[in-house]
């Protein structure tokens, strides 16, 4: 019988490529049709495997969910960048590939970063998404955050709505 290994554990420079690869997958998804098919083009093109090497190291902190071997989502984190807000800590991305969705990793995944933020002695967390991304401000809720604050996001023309959720 074989067991199946899950992790959540910070990405190494072996990770970039893997990383890439979810990044791609997990945008087409989820933003195909939100965004303008440009701006994401050229926003998943620039997050190729040379930036997902520099990000790794810093100085934001790179987790990610692997399941044996392969690298299923990503999460970015690290110190709020809104100066208005009293969260101190911020996820700035949380994504799983299409396939790993909806079988409990992203909730694994997102409980770890939270976790490493109080590790670090954030006060609060912040975490945002666009309006129109149903699924992922429903997972937000379903993880205990409010969606308490509004802003927007420019994408060539287009000014799309997007939701700050926050968690005390």
């Amino acid at each position: 019988m074989k067991t199946l290994s899950i992790d959540v554990r910070p990405a190494e420079p072996s990770d970039a490529r893997s990383i890439s690869e979810a990044h791609r997958a997990s945008w087409q998804h989820t933003y195909a049709g939100i965004i303008p098919h440009s701006p994401l083009r050229k926003m998943i093109e620039r997050r190729g495997e040379v930036w997902w090497n520099k990000a790794i190291r810093g100085p934001s902190t790179v987790l990610v969910a692997d399941v044996a071997g392969t690298v299923a989502g990503y999460a970015t984190l690290g110190l709020n960048r809104a100066r208005a807000l009293p969260q101190e800590g911020e996820i700035y991305e949380i994504y799983m590939r299409p396939e790993y969705q909806g079988i409990g990793l992203g909730y694994q995944l997102f409980g770890e970063a939270r976790k490493l933020l109080h590790s670090l002695r954030c006060s609060g967390l912040v975490v945002w998404c666009l309006d129109d991304c149903d699924n992922s401000a429903g997972f937000f809720r379903s993880n205990g955050g409010v969606d308490a604050v509004e802003g927007v996001e420019d994408f060539d023309d287009v000014r799309l709505k997007k939701l700050g959720f926050i968690w005390k």
